[in-house]
């Protein structure tokens, strides 16, 4: 009944959930602009009634993430009000910037583009989908600002006991900040890909509309492997410098106790935390000084060596994480994201051999995939966040700092249980949604209108 314990399940429950729907949200508003412009382009009525597929699934996904992601925001005054408090200056500029411009950017150009449909001239329309996907993107990049400064605080002052914003630009341009959006931005492309690859898995297995289904497996899995190898990229730039900034964070992911040059790299390890140290692993020798500095030999910080160093910087205290949870969602997070790209590529090798039935027959166990990206993006927020422990803003405030000091770990806890009904509810409602009008398919009623030449368009029924 810790109040900062309560809390802390309170947020890591809420943003987890709220995250299931960014990332899908931020990835799909672009592939329905792809989609559209394809319609545009072509004239191909098959594109249109694709987008509007798709796009049908974009709403739903996107309703439900602006709801959840209100109550998260609700919290910073409810919850952690000394926090607030703190950095409110600084953390709070870039998070009314992302509520004032992008988000309404978003959310306004998105009533234009559900309502203008056969109201407006057809490249208006796309172009409006385009705003609608970087105005999504736009905001995710205000949060990872703000968050950013969380993980490594640049451009502020202490005055009088808070922190005050001295260089905007400095915030903006927080490299750590600027790596989480990279990473974000191609793990969103990667959700929406495999989204989209397994049900065109599951339409091609029923054999229903099975061109269309095929024009989205093909566009999927290509975007799914650029996006796989992009996003695994970008990570491993963004581990490489989170051993400059937050070298206890890079160094728990590793379960790295003892500093060492070379240092090898555990695959897997048992972990004494009480002890501070690994009782058995399984290494790739001088492994990990090679992915930090890309040769076999390199100095790296082990964890008790950089708990000595917070000491003396700090004062007394345990500056050390969860190193489970840090060092198994690590690896997880790497699993799954290898396990997209040879997936993706196994995907374009099938729509090159042009998608053999034997091949089909068999596959619709595939649909599973769409839950990869999933895992991933959820196991690397935990590493992230629990990585940063006992640090709310890294240096600055640790998370016993930041709860507000009135609450009661009653008031919590009856918050925390509701929070989880209802959000259990409304999880079974999207998915709910999400699966039946996926397993619908195509509507012919979407292809309300067939181009004859050039901007003239006329009405037939039956879809062809």
């Amino acid at each position: 009944m810790d109040i900062v314990v309560l809390s802390r399940w309170q947020f890591a429950l809420t943003t987890i959930y709220h995250f299931f729907f960014v990332p899908l949200t931020l990835g799909l508003a672009w592939f329905v602009a792809i989609l559209e412009t394809m319609y545009v382009r072509s004239g191909n009525p098959m594109y249109k009634r694709l987008t509007k597929f798709w796009g049908k699934l974009f709403l739903i996904n996107y309703a439900m993430g602006v709801v959840t992601g209100i109550v998260m925001e609700f919290q910073f005054g409810m919850n952690w009000s000394e926090y607030s408090r703190f950095v409110g200056d600084v953390f709070g500029a870039p998070l009314a910037v992302e509520g004032l411009l992008a988000f309404f950017l978003e959310s306004t150009f998105l009533g234009v583009w559900i309502f203008g449909w056969e109201r407006i001239s057809k490249k208006l329309h796309a172009a409006v989908m385009w705003i609608v996907a970087i105005g999504g993107n736009l905001s995710a990049f205000w949060i990872l600002a703000a968050n950013g400064f969380m993980q490594h605080p640049v451009g502020y002052e202490i005055v009088n006991g808070r922190a005050q914003m001295t260089n905007f630009g400095a915030l903006l341009g927080n490299t750590r900040a600027l790596y989480l959006f990279l990473h974000t931005f191609f793990a969103g492309l990667v959700t929406a890909a495999f989204f989209m690859l397994g049900f065109s898995i599951y339409h091609l297995v029923k054999k229903q509309d099975e061109e269309a289904f095929r024009k989205s497996f093909v566009l999927s899995a290509v975007i799914g492997l650029i996006s796989a190898v992009a996003v695994g990229g970008a990570g491993h730039a963004q581990g490489v410098y989170l051993r400059e900034v937050q070298p206890m964070a890079a160094a728990a992911s590793e379960a790295h106790y003892e500093t060492a040059d070379p240092a090898d790299f555990h695959l897997i390890a048992g972990i004494d935390q009480e002890g501070r140290k690994t009782t058995w692993s399984i290494t790739i020798p001088k492994a990990l000084s090679f992915l930090y500095f890309f040769k076999w030999e390199g100095e790296v910080e082990g964890l008790n060596q950089v708990q000595a160093q917070y000491e003396q910087l700090y004062g007394p205290g345990n500056y050390i994480p969860n190193i489970p949870i840090a060092f198994w969602t690590f690896r997880a997070m790497v699993g799954a994201g290898l396990l997209m790209v040879l997936l993706s590529l196994g995907a374009l090798i099938i729509a090159w051999k042009k998608y053999p039935e034997k091949w089909i027959r068999r596959s619709g166990w595939l649909v599973w995939i769409i839950f990869l990206p999933y895992v991933a993006n959820t196991t690397g927020w935990l590493l992230t966040e629990t990585g940063r422990q006992p640090w709310v803003v890294h240096g600055l405030m640790q998370t016993k700092d930041a709860v507000s000091p009135n609450l009661t770990p009653a008031t919590v806890l009856i918050s925390l249980i509701g929070f989880v009904l209802i959000y259990a509810a409304l999880m079974v409602i999207d998915l709910y949604l999400l699966v039946k009008f996926a397993k619908k398919g195509l509507s012919a009623g979407d292809m309300d209108s067939v181009p004859i030449t050039g901007e003239v368009e006329t009405k037939k029924k039956g879809g062809k």
